[in-house]
């Protein structure tokens, strides 16, 4: 098991080119949360594939994004 400690995430649809927009909604999440990035050496962005990109249309990739996060 893997303790990755506070984190947020969020699953987004579509293709990997796409990311930064859902990345910017996390943050201001956070933001409005009181809450900020911990990203870090140690602490790190994470991606989970839930589809396979070989078999799958770009439009329908599911990818977990999490990051880890510490209170402001």
């Amino acid at each position: 098991m893997i303790d990755e400690g506070l984190c947020v995430q969020t699953m987004h649809f579509g293709a990997f080119d796409d990311e930064p927009v859902i990345v910017a909604v996390m943050d201001e999440f956070l933001a409005a949360n009181g809450y900020e990035n911990d990203l870090s050496e140690i602490r790190l962005h994470h991606e989970i594939y839930m589809s396979d990109a070989r078999k799958v249309p770009a439009e329908k990739w599911k990818t977990v994004i999490r990051h880890p996060i510490k209170l402001a």
